[in-house]
């Protein structure tokens, strides 16, 4: 669950107008985490997209999901609550809406896809169970999900330094904590929920899905040489998380 403070009531997109900014310019550095580690790490977990159709829910600025369709992907939508996307679509589909439900996002209603991320948005849903459901349910018959969520000790380990805790308590605390990314616009306060890895595995479970394949990326070598703050940012912290998912057979076939 995700609210916010300093920023206008009624419209649930409003603070992820500077959000999504934010983080599009941080993601811009040379020194990302993102560009280093997480997007080679996703875009091969992806494989190839050569004629198939891939939607990304929560896209952000839509870079991740026009590369795809510059790399041949059949159909290539994006969604994102922000509408914080350039002027130029270069192929991709690029529509405003809430990842929560995507079979309420316009134009989205009795489509379906042979790929659809979640690349670190999960997180976002109101309810990530119903969201999965709903994109399971919006799968080809030999679709996938792609889902990444932050290592959960990496919040459980920040709060313990902040709070004087341990970080047992802070792992498997259920309070939900402010959140203020320096890095991407430290004036709105995001309220997270905290997360174990037994929760992101329920979360799969209970919405019809089974993992395929789980990778933890980390740091090139050469980059880790290059970028050492980045490096050890990882080895204090942990990385992120990512699932390769697929529906459940139906029981009895």
């Amino acid at each position: 669950m995700t609210g916010t403070q300093g920023m206008a009531e009624g419209d649930s997109s409003t603070p992820w107008q500077p959000l999504s900014s934010g983080y599009e310019r941080a993601r811009a550095r040379e020194d990302s985490l993102d560009r280093l580690v997480e997007w080679p790490a996703q875009r091969e977990l992806i494989g190839d997209v050569t004629g198939f159709s891939v939607l990304d829910a929560g896209c952000g600025n839509g870079e991740k999901i026009v590369q795809l369709a510059d790399e041949g992907a059949s159909v290539a939508v994006g969604v994102d609550i922000s509408a914080n996307f350039p002027s130029s679509r270069s192929g991709a589909e690029l529509v405003r809406g809430d990842l929560s439900d995507l079979s309420a996002v316009p134009g989205l209603s009795g489509r379906s896809f042979d790929r659809i991320l979640f690349l670190q948005s999960i997180g976002y849903a109101a309810d990530g169970v119903a969201a999965l459901r709903t994109a399971r349910d919006m799968l080809t018959d030999d679709g996938f999900l792609i889902v990444t969520r932050t290592q959960p000790v990496r919040y459980a380990l920040e709060r313990a330094e902040q709070n004087g805790t341990t970080l047992g308590e802070e792992y498997f605390s259920t309070e939900a904590f402010p959140y203020r990314h320096k890095a991407w616009d430290d004036g709105v306060t995001l309220m997270k929920t905290p997360y174990t890895m037994s929760d992101l595995l329920n979360m799969f479970s209970d919405a019809g899905l089974w993992i395929e394949k789980t990778v933890e990326p980390q740091m090139p070598v050469e980059a880790a040489r290059r970028y050492p703050h980045k490096q050890a940012a990882l080895d204090k912290h942990l990385g992120i998380l990512m699932f390769k998912l697929r529906p459940l057979p139906a029981m009895g076939s």
